[in-house]
């Protein structure tokens, strides 16, 4: 008899690949056993060696398929090793206990690799035999193209049937059906509340002495507790539990035999260990021992992790192993916390994508302040002084960015509305020029200019003709970034962050009257514009560094005054290609100093899967923890010029308050509000994705009331 394993791997969009890894044999015994006892016995050389395989190669959660080509064999694997004698019995419990999430399949015989070892080939037919060396050729295909084979049961099948009393049926019968009772509940708290409350009952039925309390005591929940365990031991380890009340140990062979099995005066299977002279309470010296796949795993293991105030693995592990010893413990608990609600969406990560290109205003010469962005800084306290005695009052900073050239223009607002702003806008286009293109995130004094400044430069003006022939033409158009997401509007960020640096050295703890702040604020503007746009040479011959100052007024806002060339009478002709000559120069300049900086991606270098729609995500809002951002559903992706989504738009449900007619709140009932919001990608965490085809389901807002 012989078994032979194959790995079956496959890449994206490639065909899956097999080859061979492990091969056993054995010799029939001397005794004379039947053929279908011989197929069991290889299907068990089989599972073995399959087992060790799995342990030794670390592979975890991967599908095992295993095949036979005796009929006999498989009906007597895939039944009950209850219903058959001794010696199918134990063989066929020890193949569903080694690997009881495999898949037994029947194979024919002229594809059964294993008849080349148990029949023997020659080495020259050994050396080219794809069979031996890969398997059939029909495993390389996907699994629904394999052979479904009918599996006929022979009557060999009935002569290791065990003849059994009605009354063990019926026992079988109520364990499964106390089993799936189990499956009900999704706390060890409650479940073990149930029992305790029903053998309370029971007890006072037979007239017996109950606790006269109506609290639950302890003993009774422990008693509940024990009743679930031998409950689930009689169901996953029978075999195991009857050899040990008929020889007290288990045989070498037997996977249990590790852990030196014992049965209690309860007859509850726990390990022997050897920490009997250790000071431990006696559920740590004797751990009760549980199988790997059972749902009063899951409701230990949760109640450990609330316990721990969901902690991580190896905590957890700990505390389950005070009371219990689970089988394959490590990677049990390791999947219960992957799936913990709470634990995922404190692990969740934003979502990121590669950066993008910079937009054509960042990277074309152009006039200064063609292209600008704004935002605001502060608010800065100041004096405001009165007839007696000086009050103090706050502004805000108006900062407006070129994005070509990085000048920078700065202005005081006195409050954050729609006309203070207006009016700013008024004074920094009277200076530097009416721009083409408004860049600002969505606040709503932007928001609120946008829309008076288009009424005006579409309005009638009698009183002048030309000023509004100009807003005609050259009328601003208002492009605002996606909310909450102030890295698409970096350049004007930066600028703001800059302003704060010179003030907070400036001032110190200092009040200024709204005069002094604003003479400060023209200085600052100037060190600004003064700034270079590339590391300076120390080289003294080198030409003097390139600044946004160049662009406003052709040299550095704080250069040092030259001498007068009054008294020269060049031509003007001359002049004027000196001046356009100089204006060039900048602009070469500027492209060979100030572009070179924009080259490197020092981070978001690396291109990710695209969101798509239906996706379940969470919005991030840093003003909560992650146990309060909102669960939500993308709607719509808005993927950009390179065809990456770097702007989603998500839908979630949330309750709130109700309110009575006369206004006040309602605390008693909710209502459930439906918001649809444009986010970028790094205010997302991607928590699942559904398969292909499915409808999106609704977003529940029990899941997002605060």
């Amino acid at each position: 008899m012989s078994a032979v394993i194959y790995i079956r791997s496959k890449k994206i969009n490639e065909p899956a690949s097999t080859i061979i890894v492990s091969a056993k044999t054995r010799v029939a015994p001397i005794k004379e056993v039947t053929i279908p006892r011989l197929e069991l016995t290889a299907a068990l050389l089989l599972t073995r060696l399959a087992n060790s395989t799995l342990k030794m190669l670390e592979l975890d959660n991967v599908e095992t398929h295993l095949w036979s080509d005796s009929s006999v064999a498989l009906a007597w694997i895939t039944s009950h090793p209850s219903c058959w004698k001794e010696f199918v019995h134990n063989r066929g419990a020890e193949i569903q206990e080694t690997l009881p999430e495999a898949t037994w399949r029947h194979v024919s015989g002229k594809d059964n690799p294993a008849d080349c070892a148990s029949r023997g080939i020659s080495t020259n037919q050994l050396i080219n035999h794809p069979l031996w060396w890969s398997g059939p050729d029909w495993l390389s295909q996907e699994p629904d193209q394999w052979p479904q084979s009918t599996i006929n049961i022979p009557s060999e099948v009935s002569l290791e049937e065990k003849q059994t009393p009605a009354h063990p049926v019926a026992a079988e019968v109520n364990v499964n059906a106390l089993a799936e009772v189990l499956e009900r509940y999704s706390t060890l708290s409650k479940v073990l509340q149930v029992i305790a409350t029903v053998n309370r009952a029971i007890t006072r039925f037979r007239r017996q002495p109950t606790p006269q309390t109506p609290v639950i005591t302890p003993e009774e929940l422990n008693e509940a507790r024990l009743f679930w365990v031998k409950l689930i031991q009689n169901q996953f380890f029978a075999p195991a539990i009857k050899i040990l009340k008929r020889e007290h140990q288990l045989p070498k062979g037997n996977p249990l035999s590790k852990l030196t099995p014992i049965l209690d005066e309860l007859g509850i299977m726990r390990i022997e260990g050897r920490l009997k002279n250790a000071q431990l309470d006696h559920d740590e010296i004797h751990p009760i021992i549980l199988p790997r796949h059972s749902h009063l795993n899951t409701l230990v293991i949760n109640e450990a992790h609330r316990r721990t105030l969901h902690g991580g693995t190896q905590l957890t592990l700990a505390v389950t192993r005070q009371q219990y010893w689970i089988i394959g413990g490590r990677g049990t608990v390791r999947s219960h916390i992957l799936h913990c609600v709470i634990c995922t969406r404190y692990r969740a990560q934003r979502a990121q994508q590669l950066m993008g290109q910079l937009p054509a205003a960042r990277v074309s010469p152009s006039k200064a302040f063609l292209h600008t962005g704004v935002d605001y800084a502060g608010p800065m306290p100041i004096l405001k002084w009165r007839p007696t005695n000086a009050q103090p009052a706050s502004v805000h900073i108006a900062v407006f960015v070129c994005l070509s050239t990085s000048a920078v223009h700065l202005e005081l607002v006195t409050r954050q509305t729609t006309d203070a702003f207006i009016a700013a806008f008024k004074r920094f286009t009277g200076r530097r020029g009416i721009p083409q293109v408004m860049y600002s995130d969505n606040g709503s004094n932007f928001e609120g200019a946008s829309k008076v400044l288009h009424q005006l430069y579409n309005r009638e003006s009698p009183e002048n003709q030309q000023l509004q022939a100009a807003l005609a033409t050259n009328g601003t158009r208002w492009s605002f970034i996606p909310p909450r997401a102030p890295h698409f509007g970096g350049k004007w960020e930066a600028a703001v962050k800059s302003t704060k640096h010179h003030l907070r050295r400036t001032l110190g703890t200092t009040t200024l009257t709204y005069e002094e702040l604003n003479t400060i604020l023209i200085q600052i503007e100037a060190c600004l514009n003064s700034r270079p746009f590339s590391p300076m040479s120390d080289d003294p011959d080198d030409l003097q560094a390139l600044t946004p100052g160049h662009f406003l007024i052709s040299e550095a806002l704080q250069l040092i005054p030259e001498p007068s060339y009054l008294d020269d009478n060049p031509s003007k002709m001359h002049r004027w290609n000196l001046i356009t000559q100089k204006i060039q120069q900048f602009w070469s300049r500027w492209s060979k100093e100030c572009l070179q900086r924009y080259l490197a991606t020092y981070k978001w270098n690396q291109r990710q899967e695209n969101i798509k729609v239906g996706d379940m995500v969470l919005v991030v809002n840093e003003n909560f923890p992650p146990a309060r951002w909102p669960l939500a559903r993308v709607t719509a992706v808005h993927p950009g010029a390179d065809g990456l989504t770097r702007v989603a738009t998500v839908k979630t449900a949330y309750s709130e308050v109700s309110r009575h007619a006369d206004g006040t709140p309602n605390p008693e009932r909710y209502e459930t509000r439906i918001s649809t919001w444009d986010r970028p990608i790094t205010k997302l965490c991607l928590l699942t994705t559904d398969p292909p085809g499915n409808h999106p389901p609704e977003i529940n807002a029990e899941e997002n009331h605060q």
